[in-house]
């Protein structure tokens, strides 16, 4: 008996706190309100995400990524996850970017599921061990602050698909 391919199409759809819940938060400032600092000259938006680090001498570090965008719709072939720590992307930019994640199947990711975000500067902060995909911005070069884990141990894994999923941004299949 033959069966049916399965669809690996998936149209991202806007990122929101209660969607993305089950792969991390999303970093947003009017997810808190702001404290004033600085004499009021600066406004803080304190404890948007929270980045969870483990293991024997486990660090909280601080990048910059510098972004090349993908063209659309995106072949998804590569997830990755990191099992020692959260990892967390800001735009430094008000451009969208997409994000992509799967659900864990067993120890690999499952159905990817896509999101765009929809407020200038949301960002995401992945949970640790969740399956995502690479940073994806599009239309232009894009620069992230990457807040994630240092130290010794392995912290990346690497999932290729079999067949590559495609996605696309919503209204354009």
């Amino acid at each position: 008996m033959r069966m049916a391919p399965e669809n690996r199409s998936i149209t991202a759809e806007p990122l929101t706190e209660a969607a993305f819940a089950p792969f991390g938060s999303v970093i947003d400032t009017t997810a808190v309100a702001p404290r004033p600092m600085n004499g009021g000259m600066a406004r803080r938006f304190h404890d948007l995400a929270a980045i969870e680090v483990t293991g024997e001498g486990a660090r909280a570090v601080i990048g910059l990524v510098e972004a090349e965008p993908y063209p659309l719709p995106l072949r998804l072939g590569l997830v990755e996850r990191h099992p020692l720590g959260a990892q967390a992307f800001v735009p430094l930019s008000p451009a969208p970017f997409l994000v992509v994640v799967c659900p864990d199947a067993g120890g690999e990711p499952g159905r990817p599921q896509a999101f765009v975000t929809t407020r200038p500067f949301q960002g995401i902060c992945y949970a640790r061990g969740t399956w995502h995909g690479v940073l994806t911005p599009f239309g232009a070069r894009q620069d992230f602050v990457v807040i994630d884990r240092g130290g010794p141990g392995a912290n990346l894994v690497e999932h290729t698909f079999a067949q590559p999923w495609t996605v696309h941004l919503p209204g354009t299949i």
